[in-house]
């Protein structure tokens, strides 16, 4: 078993793990996540999203990103400027579109997040950009 940093186990999922968890998920997601398809810009559910928590993989629900790390790039899409656990996320040289761009991927479950540029704010200088369709918020509770 291999688990990262901050505790979660980053084994890979099987084919036939994919698939089961997969069968729950909407023709969109499915775009998304296993076709690696973008959703469109200021529609995703998770962009205009305030509150505290974290994002986790739709598919394995593997936590990504922390609302701590959250910031409005005005691209359309929920942005980030680092990763929950960079152990968590997987880079891959994307060179679709006649574009070289650097595509996100769940560590665990390998389903596609989004992509990430050099061009965030301090004090990473990085902006993952995500599809909310890739990812399912979990509110952290607040203490009185």
């Amino acid at each position: 078993m291999s688990v990262s940093a901050s505790g979660y186990d980053l084994t890979p999922l099987s084919e036939a793990d994919i698939e089961d968890k997969a069968s729950a998920l909407s023709a969109e997601e499915r775009r998304v996540l296993l076709d690696h398809g973008t959703e469109h810009p200021f529609c995703g559910t998770l962009l205009d999203n305030k509150k505290t928590g974290v994002y986790h993989c739709r598919l394995c629900d593997l936590p990504l990103f922390s609302s701590d790390a959250k910031f409005d790039s005005g691209t359309g899409w929920p942005s980030f400027f680092q990763p929950f656990d960079p152990e968590h996320i997987r880079y891959i040289e994307d060179t679709s579109f006649g574009m070289v761009r650097t595509e996100i991927r769940c560590a665990r479950c390998d389903s596609h997040q989004g992509h990430v540029f050099p061009d965030g704010p301090p004090p990473t200088g990085q902006r993952y950009c995500l599809n909310s369709v890739s990812l399912v918020f979990r509110e952290t509770e607040h203490s009185a």
